[in-house]
């Protein structure tokens, strides 16, 4: 997605010169295409995510659409008090990019893990978080959110190669997406690791289960209608997400089922243990953490027979 996010933001840039980009001394070797064409819209501000984001605030009271640039880890979680404070508590057009979402950075170790990133930032409901599934997606959501009048906040994978083709590139803000029909049970799933409810409905449907497959891509607003429509519609739903069980997507689902009444059991898959120092590929981090299509599979297959189906 990294590719996706900097060649449309140089798009929509040559048409708005308000348009900056800021990194906290990352992104070499993937920002140069943005910061050759506009080098006077390009600030390198070091290693100092708290003043990137305070600068940035500055320059969105003083009508620029700012872009801060870092790590996910770094881009959420060290400035958040900066990002409460100013963009969100003064509604300016801030738009943080975490980049490298849940286990993305899966050899540099836990420090680099963001498995919080969405948790902390659809807590400010000030923030519209937006948490693409591939690079089709991307495009599709900074082309819609460029130019929102309030912050965002976007959860990217490094990913430039995962396509999930049975979307399309499809996105809207306060809206689920349908990524394929099914009944009995569904697989909503957030961000990259979408891939892997793919995979896992694929294998399914060999075994003659027709699993609904969806993507929650961004909140603030909520996606609740088009969520409770779908749950409305199966009697077991896998939540499957590369981030804590604490906040995040199984928390907004259960959220949701309970508000509204809804018969349906929730499975959440999600990283459920903290972090003992173990650093591996992405994959490898998906499946010990049991999120990986293989989890999602039994999981299934637990509720299905469980209930008798």
């Amino acid at each position: 997605m990294r590719k996706a996010f900097v060649d449309t933001l140089c798009r929509l840039a040559a048409n708005d010169d308000r348009i900056l980009l800021l990194t906290g001394d990352v992104g070499f070797m993937a920002l140069e295409p943005f910061r050759d064409r506009f080098p006077s819209r390009f600030f390198n501000v070091g290693v100092a995510e708290q003043n990137m984001v305070g600068v940035s605030t500055g320059l969105a009271e003083a009508g620029f659409i700012p872009y801060v640039y870092s790590i996910a880890t770094f881009a959420s979680m060290r400035p958040f008090e900066f990002i409460r404070n100013g963009p969100v508590l003064h509604r300016l057009p801030v738009r943080i990019v975490g980049m490298g979402h849940g286990f993305d950075y899966g050899h540099a170790g836990s420090t680099h893990h963001a498995l919080e990133d969405v948790s902390l930032m659809r807590a400010l409901p000030g923030l519209t978080t937006v948490v693409p599934v591939d690079s089709s997606q991307t495009v599709s959501a900074l082309e819609q959110t460029w130019d929102l009048p309030r912050p965002v906040y976007y959860g990217l994978s490094k990913d430039d190669l995962a396509n999930v083709p049975d979307l399309g590139g499809k996105f809207a803000l306060g809206e689920i997406q349908i990524i394929r029909p099914g009944s009995g049970i569904g697989i909503i799933s957030m961000g990259a690791i979408t891939v892997e409810a793919v995979a896992a409905a694929d294998e399914l449907k060999k075994r003659g289960i027709q699993a609904a497959v969806a993507a929650v891509s961004s909140f603030n607003p909520n996606p609740i209608e088009s969520l409770i429509s779908l749950l409305s519609t199966v009697r077991h739903v896998i939540s499957v997400e590369a981030q804590t069980i604490s906040g995040g997507l199984a928390a907004f689902i259960a959220l949701n089922i309970a508000a509204h009444g809804l018969h349906c059991r929730l499975w959440p898959l999600a990283v459920q243990k903290s972090p003992d120092g173990t650093s591996g590929s992405r994959s490898d981090c998906w499946r010990r953490n049991g999120i990986d299509r293989s989890a999602i599979v039994n999981s299934a297959l637990t509720a299905l027979q469980g209930s008798g189906s």
